[in-house]
């Protein structure tokens, strides 16, 4: 029986024809994430608003930040819109992932809560997120995201919201007071059918501000949520009636702190509202 000859070694030409070709497959995927993370940033970007709406005694200004990682993409979204009524609804969120089907997802989600908030007036923040849950969950996403809706009417100076598995909001005002809303939520959207979102009503009797939050502000790798949420109570402390636009930047610092890689937006709400003459409207 004839002795099998052993394998010759690669030369050098095939080592580096070898290389090149892996090289270039590898250069073919890094291209083509990058152009889904282009295209998840231009579709974020153009779903997020341009002017933002405001009322008289009531000043808006929001910030984003996209994601650290050159090849990601997060789904944090703000929102701001009249409604026919001349209240103002306000929105922020988090979509779980990052990439374009989580930024798709985002556009989704404002939009569809734009709809049902504008489409029924009389519905309350917590109506609304369970109107928007439950349209989500007639598609076929498994994707879910994290929400806070607020509404705030000129008339009664009355500020609702509901939270659907989303951080705590900051407020201060100018007489020294400062905190966060611990108020009880529901579960993210898109997550249970037939979820409920208990609703909380304040009225605005001092001026100051609200700052509603995503979590790539405020938590990172190493760094706590709750000393996050806590170095924006600070910031906002101090600056409860100033501009709101520096009041929006100076709290997107502290995201700078936390060496997150996750997106970040804020989103500001400036009230220099006094009190109003005769008696409070009732369930204020």
């Amino acid at each position: 029986m004839p002795r099998r000859r052993p394998d010759q070694p690669a030369s050098t030409d095939d080592l580096l024809s070898r290389l090149g070709r892996l090289t270039s497959q590898a250069r073919q995927g890094v291209e083509l994430q990058r152009a889904r993370v282009e295209l998840a940033e231009v579709l974020q970007r153009e779903m997020l608003p341009g002017k933002l709406p405001e009322l008289p005694g009531l000043r808006v200004a929001a910030r984003y930040t996209p994601a650290r990682d050159g090849l990601d993409i997060g789904g944090d979204w703000y929102d701001c819109f009249a409604l026919p009524d001349g209240s103002l609804g306000f929105t922020i969120g988090d979509v779980q992932g990052h990439d374009v089907e989580a930024a798709a997802f985002m556009g989704q989600i404002r939009i569809g809560l734009r709809a049902v908030a504008s489409t029924a007036p009389d519905a309350d923040p917590g109506e609304v997120l369970g109107r928007a849950n439950d349209l989500l969950q007639s598609g076929a996403d498994d994707l879910f995201a994290t929400c806070s809706f607020y509404r705030f009417d000129p008339v009664r100076r009355v500020l609702e919201s509901a939270r659907a598995g989303h951080i705590a909001t900051v407020w201060a005002t100018v007489d020294g007071r400062y905190g966060t809303d611990e108020d009880e939520g529901g579960l993210p959207l898109g997550i249970q059918p037939g979820e409920t979102y208990p609703v909380t009503r304040r009225e605005l009797t001092t001026p100051g501000a609200v700052v509603l939050l995503t979590d790539g502000v405020v938590e990172g790798p190493s760094f706590p949520l709750e000393e996050g949420i806590e170095r924006v109570a600070r910031v906002v402390a101090s600056l409860p009636g100033g501009d709101p636009d520096e009041l929006a930047s100076e709290v997107m610092t502290v995201a700078e702190h936390t060496g997150h890689s996750d997106d970040a937006a804020v989103l500001v709400l400036r009230h220099d509202l006094g009190p109003r003459e005769g008696p409070h409207p009732a369930g204020a």
